[in-house]
């Protein structure tokens, strides 16, 4: 009986394959970690065979935990870490390793090419800022220092591409990733005018057709089947930019209200739900992307913090550091929950925390690659507890901030993460946005989105509607209001917090330069 889906999310950090029932319930997951390298000069780059071979050592460990995997999976859906760039040859054998969204390379073209007033154009074709994570950046970069390797291309994947390719043997990308960098988000189809604006028409034949995973997927191949122990011919669906896939496994699509989603993980993702193409805002800075999602006219628009948890790491690593020395050894879960006292025990609104600790700079709501965070209003008077709420509001500010970009912070915010366990942060952003707020439970929420995507393309569900009220809905928790005293300190310290980064571009620049930074 097939009565399995395989949810596959391939991260940056971790690629993870997850066993869903039919109606959405979570049996199994197994992980591998990720690994990539990072260069001299902000690149960040990995290999793709690795990646490959990780991603089917996860499904062959699920089948340890799942009896009968292999003859009980109905169909495998990919998704993975977005934007980045991902090379093979017209025999599909990899170029090179991958460019990530991570590299950086090429943020001081970015610069350039979106001081071209050309770029404006290109914005409200693509609904999608320009900045150094994206496939059309890097390949305009590698034209200009790497043309060599270009030539030897036949094909520029991203991540869950690669994947789909070697699970099928096809050559193609969908319609969230192919039109926010390439393409008109209005007809979901790639745009002649995009690829002469990024200078790119030269490498159009570089782009895989569009495929949606709703409709239309491949059969396993018989040399896939034998490195992930599953059945030759299992279908195998293509599923959109783990962005969109999270959100909506996390429940951004909800016809019903004014919804937006916010995904702690390493990035920070602020989603609002656009339910067609007149409903969608572009701002005047040119930033944010306008993502298609699996419905028909519907899309995401997102703003998305190059640094969320990343922040907290960072923070926890230096209280880790302090510990040691003094001859404690804690934990991470037990540094995770000292964090929420020292918070708690903290004045709020005493500090103001840019959350621009990426090497790569910010790219929502404003690009920067030369962005990065710092503490404003410190004094002998602060403590590690201020420092911690501080990290926690500079979180929040930057959710508002990208909200508020998208037009007006909805009314009912949905958390997804791992820190959205925090009840302290939790709290802030509910008090920072004015937002009612409910956490999902949906523990692997990027696998379940792609599940969900072959739950519909199997007609398990007639329709999104229909899966996302049974594998959704009944996770939303109860709606945490916000505070009304907390959210009136932190409107009065909102604008101090806008006007900081729109201050401090200038030194980010400088500095930047003098350590040596090259486009």
């Amino acid at each position: 009986m097939k009565d399995l889906l395989i949810g596959i999310d391939a991260g940056t950090s971790v690629i993870k394959s997850v066993a869903f029932d039919l109606s959405g319930r979570q049996l199994a997951m197994t992980s591998v970690t990720n690994s990539f390298v990072t260069l001299e000069g902000g690149g960040a780059e990995q290999d793709l065979d690795q990646t490959w071979r990780d991603m089917a050592l996860t499904v062959r460990d699920l089948a340890t935990k799942i009896p009968n995997l292999a003859q009980r999976t109905a169909a495998v859906a990919i998704t993975g870490q977005g934007d980045g760039t991902w090379l093979i040859d017209g025999d599909g054998l990899p170029v090179s390793r991958a460019w990530l969204w991570l590299d950086a390379r090429a943020g001081h073209l970015v610069d350039e090419m979106r001081a071209d007033p050309r770029d404006r154009t290109r914005f409200e074709l693509t609904g999608t800022g320009l900045n150094s994570c994206q496939q059309g950046a890097q390949l305009a970069f590698m034209k200009k220092n790497n043309p060599d390797m270009l030539k030897q291309a036949a094909t520029a994947l991203h991540c869950k591409d690669w994947l789909y390719f070697k699970m099928t043997g096809e050559r193609a990308t969908d319609p969230s990733e192919g039109t926010f960098t390439f393409g008109d988000f209005r007809s979901r189809s790639y745009c002649d005018e995009v690829f002469d604006i990024l200078d790119l028409t030269t490498h159009r034949r570089l782009l895989p057709p569009m495929l949606e995973g709703t409709t239309d997927h491949h059969p396993l191949s018989r040399s896939a089947a034998g490195e992930t122990g599953l059945l030759d011919g299992t279908p195998v669906v293509l599923g959109y930019v783990d962005m969109v896939m999270t959100a909506l496994g996390a429940g951004l699509y909800d016809p019903s209200g004014n919804v937006g989603c916010t995904v702690i993980g390493s990035t920070g993702i602020h989603t609002r739900f656009a339910r067609t193409p007149g409903d969608v805002v572009l701002n005047d800075d040119g930033s944010g992307y306008t993502i298609a999602m699996p419905i028909p006219g519907a899309f995401a628009q997102l703003q998305s913090n190059m640094a969320a948890t990343l922040n907290i790491d960072w923070l926890l690593g230096l209280a880790r550091d302090v510990l040691t020395a003094g001859g404690a050894e804690l934990s991470r879960d037990e540094l995770l929950k000292a964090l929420d006292v020292w918070v708690e025990g903290s004045e709020p609104g005493s500090l103001v925390y840019q959350p621009y600790i990426s090497l790569a700079g910010e790219r929502g709501p404003f690009v920067d690659p030369n962005a990065r965070a710092g503490f404003i209003g410190l004094s002998v008077k602060h403590g590690f507890g201020d420092l911690a709420r501080a990290v926690l509001e500079g979180l929040a500010f930057a959710a508002r901030d990208c909200y508020q970009a998208m037009g007006t912070v909805p009314s009912e915010i949905r958390l997804s993460g791992g820190a959205a366990r925090s009840p302290s942060l939790r709290r802030i952003i509910a008090a920072a946005t004015r937002a009612q707020v409910r956490t999902s439970s949906r523990q692997e929420a990027g696998a379940a989105g792609a599940a969900m995507m072959a739950a519909v393309g199997l007609g398990v569900y007639r329709s999104m509607d229909d899966c996302a009220a049974e594998w959704v809905t009944p996770l939303l928790g109860d709606c945490d209001a916000y505070d009304e005293a907390l959210s009136q300190t932190y409107d009065a310290l909102f604008p101090s917090f806008v006007a900081a980064h729109q201050a401090l571009r200038p030194v980010w620049k400088g500095m930047a330069h003098r350590t040596g930074a090259k486009s």
